[in-house]
């Protein structure tokens, strides 16, 4: 009973958060959260933290321990005597052998500093996956508000030409409007219950878009709130100054440019001679088989003991243009990874200064919009009293309703749109447009 009790609290509680309404950062940040981009880029950046780790350990000397076994049987060379023998033998060896890498022109030096600008690299293009997952959220959130705004706007469109249809009827019966009337009037309901239709299901596909985005379940219920996903406008700067070196898609650039750069210089060093430092030790165990007669395994495991130390040098001459090939194709790499970054900051200066005088003038339009909407909301009532009247007929009537309809609708579109390019400035001034 008790267990019971407790799955179904914890099932109607998961269906009221999934039923809870949304806000535009919830939504983000559940998009950030399960976006598979996202993920992979995570995997990308705990890659890149390897590749250093690596890096790191190259510095570390290498053990390496070895035992070895083997039967000889038929002629062979007896190891006490030098001498040729028919008799089975066991012969077992042990090693153990160290090396340490002391110079080798700088490479494990560069590699280093490649690996860790990678990884710095790395995050930054996380970062910019996620902000970008945050901005398709974006969009497509505007997308769903918009539409919902006009299946409003379609509704009350439907409710209004319902009523003044059952007004017409009565004039109809009272003699001062024509069937034409009623048949125009007739024509408009049609019209408004078919783009009640047609908005309704583009809200339907607007509403699935945002759930692809989201990456969340296509066959859950998603209700949004739209009460505080604006911001106050008071708070961002006029100035059109340059995209700061803190955005992420211009830190990336800049530490592909700082990998490539090290990447360059480790290239360099296989022309530099390389020093490395070996130790070791050795034992052996020898035995004849079928025969009671040799010294037992720990006598010959300590009496055969042998140990030694080492340095080699290694010093490149030829090795088939490899080495400058491989300088060549860095050298190239680290240019065009120079090229890339200024391609890269001169395309978002472009993106910051467009999305700047868009959204200031989608701020005016906004402003104008308000007035014309005011106008043409003034001009459908007048017609409407006018057509109530007989002063005006029902295509004077159906023009001045949808250019009121099309007025709101354009006017919907301005405002959605000036918080879009608002949080576009923000972006592109390196400010955080969602919340973790």
């Amino acid at each position: 009973m008790k267990q019971a009790l407790i799955i179904f609290l914890v099932f109607t509680t998961g269906q009221s958060l999934a039923q809870g309404e949304w806000s535009m950062q919830q939504c983000m940040q559940y998009a950030v959260e399960h976006n598979h981009e996202v993920k992979r880029a995570e995997l990308e950046l705990d890659n890149y933290k390897a590749s250093k780790t690596g890096a790191i350990g190259r510095f570390l000397p290498s053990v390496d321990a070895s035992i070895g076994a083997q039967y000889n049987f038929g002629r062979a060379i007896d190891p006490e005597t030098n001498g040729y023998t028919d008799v089975s033998t066991f012969y077992n060896g042990y090693s153990l052998y160290a090396s340490l890498p002391v110079f080798d022109g700088f490479s494990r030096i560069h590699a280093l500093k490649a690996a860790g600008a990678s990884a710095l690299m790395g995050r930054a293009s996380l970062r910019q996956k996620q902000d970008q997952t945050a901005l398709n959220v974006l969009q497509a959130y505007t997308n769903v508000a918009y539409y919902e705004g006009l299946v409003k706007m379609a509704d009350e469109k439907v409710q209004e030409t319902e009523l003044l249809l059952k007004q017409i009827r009565l004039l109809e019966e009272v003699g001062r409007k024509s069937a034409a009337d009623v048949a125009q009037v007739e024509s408009q309901k049609a019209e408004a219950d078919y783009e009640l239709t047609r908005q309704q299901n583009l809200y339907a596909s607007a509403m699935l878009e945002l759930k692809k985005t989201m990456a969340f379940p296509i066959q859950d219920t998603l209700l949004l709130n739209h009460g505080d996903w604006s911001h106050d406008s008071a708070d961002v700067s006029t100035d059109q100054g340059p995209v700061p070196m803190i955005h992420p898609e211009l830190q990336a650039a800049q530490y592909q440019v700082q990998a490539s750069k090290h990447e360059w210089h480790q290239a360099r060093a296989a022309f530099y001679p390389s020093l490395s430092l070996s130790a070791g030790m050795n034992t052996t165990y020898y035995h004849t088989l079928h025969s009671d007669v040799g010294e037992s395994f720990s006598n010959q495991f300590n009496n055969n003991m042998g140990e030694y130390v080492g340095a080699t040098l290694s010093i490149p001459l030829f090795n088939r243009l490899q080495t400058i090939t491989n300088i060549r194709k860095a050298k190239n790499n680290y240019r065009i990874a120079q090229e890339t970054y200024k391609q890269k900051q001169l395309e978002l200066e472009k993106l910051s200064r467009e999305a700047w005088q868009d959204w200031q003038g989608y701020l005016k339009q906004t402003v104008q919009m308000v007035e014309k909407v005011e106008a043409d909301s003034i001009a459908y009532q007048l017609t409407k009293r006018q057509f109530e009247e007989g002063l005006s007929t029902a295509i004077d009537l159906r023009t001045t309703s949808a250019q009121l309809l099309n007025s709101k609708a354009t006017l919907l579109q301005c405002q959605l749109m000036a918080i879009v390019k608002e949080q576009l400035v923000r972006y592109y001034r390196g400010e955080a447009i969602w919340t973790e």
